[in-house]
């Protein structure tokens, strides 16, 4: 399979290490780097088959300005909903292509981990059944892939499950214990399939790799940045200071605040997410956590 990757932040890369074990991959990014087979847009663009691992926010951005429609298909990388129209992935994408060209990618996933060729499993979805299973089936040894067709199950919680993540290193930068971790994740896991149900996603997607899977490991390691920011606002730092020291995307900080303007309008309870986006806010997070236990 001739694969082309945009992106090559710690994910793109991992993506282009899992990927090229079996298949004729490029890689491209906004900045040059010093990678093997990095290529110009304008080549990466001429392959039939495209991974997108660009940040969620910057999209429609690059859609709108670098994207040239020759028919491609697109493995969508990327997780996040988009925070100044409150719009899925999916509905951007769909505003410049057919949604039969497309898939997204799920499931538990540190960067670091696939590119040390650690096993894992992952989620394609798509409409197009065929497209997914051409891209599950282009995954190294070391990846189990599985294919379903609930978009928006996967978005819900590829996006969500980032929002909890901040909460998780929250619990755990005050030192809240197991037990209150382990409720947190649980109630992040309930919360996050109301919301994807609003929304007409179904219920066992939130039980498999991308909902269930991503969540536990997100929201309970150093190694998820989302994670982190959680660990810095427990410490009392700001949101600038966490991200000039985590000097990477937290796709789960615009996620929190789009989260919250879509529960607001639509009357969607998300108490989690709530407090996260407070904390975002400023909010102490030992006040969070009293409001929590007694909301």
């Amino acid at each position: 399979m001739k694969l082309a990757i945009i992106g090559a932040g710690k994910w793109g890369q991992a993506l282009y290490h899992a990927f090229s074990q079996n298949n004729d991959v490029v890689i491209n990014s906004r900045r040059p780097k010093d990678i093997e087979n990095f290529v110009s847009l304008q080549e990466a663009l001429s392959y039939d088959y495209l991974v997108l691992a660009i940040p969620a926010q910057s999209v429609r951005s690059w859609l709108e300005e670098k994207f040239e429609d020759r028919g491609q298909n697109i493995l969508v990388a990327s997780k996040g909903i988009e925070t100044s129209t409150g719009a899925f992935l999916n509905e951007v994408y769909g505003s410049f292509i057919s949604l039969d060209r497309v898939a997204f990618i799920s499931g538990p996933s540190f960067a670091t981990e696939v590119q040390q060729s650690l096993p894992t499993a992952l989620k394609i979805s798509s409409t197009n059944q065929s497209l997914a299973q051409l891209y599950a089936d282009a995954f190294p040894n070391f990846i189990k892939g599985y294919v379903d067709d609930d978009i928006i199950g996967a978005e819900v919680a590829g996006a969500y499950k980032n929002v909890i993540a901040i909460a998780g290193g929250v619990c755990d930068g005050l030192e809240l214990g197991n037990n209150a971790r382990a409720s947190l994740i649980s109630r992040g896991l309930v919360e996050m399939t109301r919301f994807g149900d609003y929304f007409g996603a179904r219920t066992e997607t939130f039980l498999s790799l991308g909902g269930a899977g991503d969540l536990f490991l997100t929201a309970s390691s150093k190694l998820s940045r989302n994670y982190r920011v959680g660990l810095g606002l427990s410490k009392g730092k700001s949101l600038d200071e966490i991200l000039e020291e985590l000097g990477e995307v937290a796709e789960g900080i615009p996620t929190t605040k789009a989260l919250f303007t879509i529960a607001k309008k639509r009357d969607i309870y998300l108490p989690i997410a709530n407090e996260v986006y407070n904390m975002l806010e400023g909010k102490n997070p030992l006040e969070s956590v009293h409001d929590l236990l007694n909301s």
